[in-house]
Order: structure tokens, then sequence, then C-alpha cells
């Protein structure tokens, strides 16, 4: 299958094109934004494998430029993981619509009103949705209605991958596993909230793995599966893990920093439906996880 990707120079978007070149036999093709036309301003992952993948360019909050794109693709599926602000507590609300709003209904109607090959788009989708207390989470709240509204009017065959908390190699340094393993490595200690928050943690590689599981799955349009493991772990025990498995000096402070309000106590993965339907599960446990991310991040 020829599978088009957006989002591919982010965090998940690289870990999934390592996987589909290394471990499928799928044609990528990379939608990327005028300025990474230049290979030099490439990821290094990106950089390595940009003679396997093919490129097009489009500015997802253009609709021309993304329709042309979708067509120049000639792809028979679509990944969207582009968006803007997932760790940005002070996105702006103009951004956050037009990149994930707009970019994504441009997306959308590109596929399905202008293109003659793609037979199923899956949408990248955050467990904050479901609660929105932030400028990004209810923009992608806001774009999967929109995802919903097609699906279930035009029937077209639009799928949602709630991908709960990822954590790998590579993640932005504002992200808790990225910034807690940052300090540990330093012997620094980490300010941090109560980190009472349960939360289902799964390794980036095994997010790639669930995203291809889901590419030809027989699921109705609108349909959203869970990409977690299934099992729950609190902020602060994996923040204590990390400092476990680094023996430096520093040590977690849990309780210094106030928690956000708002904030879910639980955000629990639905692993048991996902196996069921695609036959796929992840495969790297949490201990395992974190010490390939300090590994990665030596």
């Amino acid at each position: 299958m020829r599978v088009l990707v957006t989002g591919g120079t982010g965090f998940i978007g690289r870990h999934l094109i390592t996987h589909l070149l290394n471990e499928t036999k799928h044609e990528v093709v990379l939608l990327l934004r005028e300025p990474y036309s230049d290979p030099g301003l490439l990821t290094p992952e990106l950089a390595k494998v940009r003679t396997q993948v093919t490129a097009v360019y489009a500015d997802l909050r253009n609709f021309q430029l993304t329709a042309r794109a979708v067509r120049e693709a000639e792809a028979e599926a679509v990944i969207h993981l582009a968006a803007a602000g997932a760790t940005d507590p002070f996105l702006g609300v103009e951004t956050a619509v037009r990149h994930n709003l707009t970019g994504t209904v441009n997306l959308l109607r590109a596929c399905f009103e202008k293109s003659q090959h793609i037979q199923q788009a899956i949408v990248a989708r955050t467990p904050g949705e479901l609660s929105a207390m932030n400028v990004y989470a209810a923009s992608k709240a806001a774009s999967w209605n929109f995802c919903q509204m097609y699906a279930h009017t035009q029937g077209w065959p639009i799928h949602g991958a709630m991908i709960f908390q990822a954590y790998g190699p590579g993640q932005p340094g504002k992200t808790l596993v990225a910034a807690a393993v940052r300090a540990a490595l330093a012997g620094q200690d980490f300010p941090m909230t109560a980190g009472t928050q349960q939360r289902d943690w799964i390794y980036a590689s095994d997010v790639a793995a669930g995203l291809t599981a889901l590419l030809g799955a027989s699921l109705m349009p609108g349909a959203t599966l869970d990409l977690g493991t299934g099992y729950l772990t609190s902020v602060a025990d994996v923040v204590a893990q990390i400092y476990t498995l680094v023996g430096g000096n520093g040590r977690p402070l849990p309780g210094v920093l106030p928690s956000r309000p708002g904030e879910d106590a639980v955000q629990a993965a639905d692993a048991v439906q996902t196996k069921e339907l695609t036959g796929w599960e992840t495969a790297v446990s949490l201990q395992k996880g974190l010490q390939l991310t300090l590994k990665g991040s030596e």
C-alpha cells in the first residue's frame, strides 16, 4: 500500500516512517511544508531515509496546495499526524484553529473530494480531547467532530487513532518523560506535581506499529481505536523509575508544583478492543521502554 504521512518530521512521525520502511512493504510518501524541501533542513532520522521516500509539498492551511499534493502523492491511505501545539501551553487560539482544524478539514476534503485513490484516512487523536481543558485539546476535539460529521454523512472512511501517553527517544524536551530524563542524567532534582495522575504509557515504536495495524482494518467510518497498553502507572511512579534507572544524585520532588486545573485523574486505553479488531498489541514494557529512552538520550 502507498501511504501518505503528514507530520512525518514530528516525534511520532519519525518513528512511524522508520517502522513503515523497515518493518513493512508499504511505500511512503511524506507531505512536507515547503521549508523542508531542502534535505538539509530535515531531521537527522528523515535525512537518512530521504532517498527511500517520496515527498510532496503543501501547507495544510491552503486547500488548493493540499489538494494538489494529495493528487501528486497517489496514495491509497493517509495517516494524519500533523498538528500544532501539542507541548505548547501558550498555543494561540488562531494558530490552533488554522493548523489543527482547518488543516485537518482541508486534508480530508482533498482526500475524498479531489482524489480517486484514497481508501482510508487515519487521524491521530489525544485523550485530552474527551474533556478539553486547553487550546490544543479543544482544537483537536473540534477537528474530530468534523471527521465524524464527514464519516457519518458522507461515508468517508475516516478512522481515529487515540494515542495515549507516548514516550521514547527524540521526544520534545517539554514533555514529562523527556524533561525527567534530562534532569536525572544531569544529576538534578526534578520539581513536579504530586504525580497522582494515572496514565497509560506507550512506547513510540509501539505507537508506530499500532498506527500501521489500522491500515486496511475493517472499521465503521468514524470509529476510533485506542493505542495503549491497557495498564496504568502514575506519573510519580514513572519519574521515580527514571531516577532509579539512572542512579544519579538527583531525586524527584513530587508536590512542589501545583496540579493543572481540570486535568483527568485517569486516562486508560481499551487495548482489548483494539487487539480484537486489528490483532495488534504493544510489545515494549514500561521498564524496557524507559531503558531504551535513556539509552537514546545519553
